[in-house]
């Protein structure tokens, strides 16, 4: 969590209570806070905060809420969400005890997610109130899991961070204006999908995918990464990931079979990415 940009206090001035932090290995791209405030809170985010910002009011209250110059003064209860997109200042002030419950999204998570849906370069909407139960529940999740030292494991905490950042996109984004040269559209997200998943057995380069989006090479790696998140070739292990720990789950082929078959130079190729990504040995997928 980009923390740098977060500064928090309560009544007293002192440092509020942390009582969870963090974010289970892997690249999940979430970190979840859990903080209790005594006696009042004071909470600002700076504008130069890099990552989105989820929060949820875990005790009912009066809180005043800022963001983007716009002020309310609202009676909050329990679950009750707020919204901040990366770059976007915000504050919140309360005069009583207040737990709230932050989760921090990369934009570039969240831009991948987006493209598996086809939604280019997706916008998260600002919030300054409202309600999301299945959110709610899968915060609570990964809190729950940070405090007790992710006792699901960490392969379970980032499939619940990425249905976190898929029901971010599915309910609070919105596509963004097409621009012609800045963007892939949604058509060409389709075809540069089906055409990775069509060959993940064979070597996938740069040139053929910009050949589908009629780019050149240079021109099309910025683009993708722009609307994606990532680039062409970590976009293209991602669905190889996907399709690999899928058959593994199936448990009718063998590991290597597996590696070959999703486009990975052998098992041990796989296993590394399957750490990396998820966090845990390729054996845990199995068990």
């Amino acid at each position: 969590m980009d923390l740098g940009a977060l500064h928090m206090a309560q009544q007293d001035g002192g440092t509020p209570t942390i009582l969870a932090a963090g974010n289970a290995p892997g690249e999940s791209g979430v970190c979840v806070l859990s903080v209790r405030f005594d006696g009042g809170m004071h909470l600002i985010r700076q504008a130069t905060a890099r990552c989105h910002c989820i929060c949820f009011l875990m005790s009912s209250g009066r809180v005043e809420k800022r963001m983007g110059g716009r002020v309310v003064y609202v009676e909050r209860r329990a679950g009750t969400l707020s919204i901040h997109p990366a770059g976007v200042d915000c504050a919140a002030d309360a005069d009583e005890d207040l737990d709230i419950l932050v989760v921090s999204v990369d934009p570039c998570r969240m831009a991948l997610a987006a493209a598996e849906g086809a939604l280019a370069e997706a916008q998260l909407i600002e919030r300054l109130g409202g309600e999301d139960p299945a959110l709610l529940a899968l915060a609570r999740t990964l809190a729950f899991e940070s405090v007790h030292n992710y006792p699901s494991g960490a392969l379970s905490w980032n499939e619940a961070a990425s249905s976190f950042v898929d029901g971010l996109v599915t309910g609070h984004a919105a596509a963004m204006p097409a621009r012609s040269r800045g963007t892939l559209g949604k058509d060409q997200l389709q075809r540069l999908r089906d055409y990775i998943v069509a060959h993940l057995d064979e070597p996938i380069g740069v040139e053929a995918l910009a050949d589908i989006a009629a780019r050149s090479p240079f021109h099309f790696t910025r683009v993708f990464t722009r609307s994606v998140g990532v680039t062409p070739h970590r976009y293209v292990v991602h669905l190889r990931l996907q399709r690999a720990i899928e058959l593994v789950r199936e448990g009718r082929s063998g590991l290597a079979e597996i590696a070959a078959r999703t486009g990975f130079a052998d098992q041990s190729h796989l296993s590394r990415w399957v750490r990396r990504v998820h966090g845990v040995p390729l054996s845990r997928l199995t068990a």
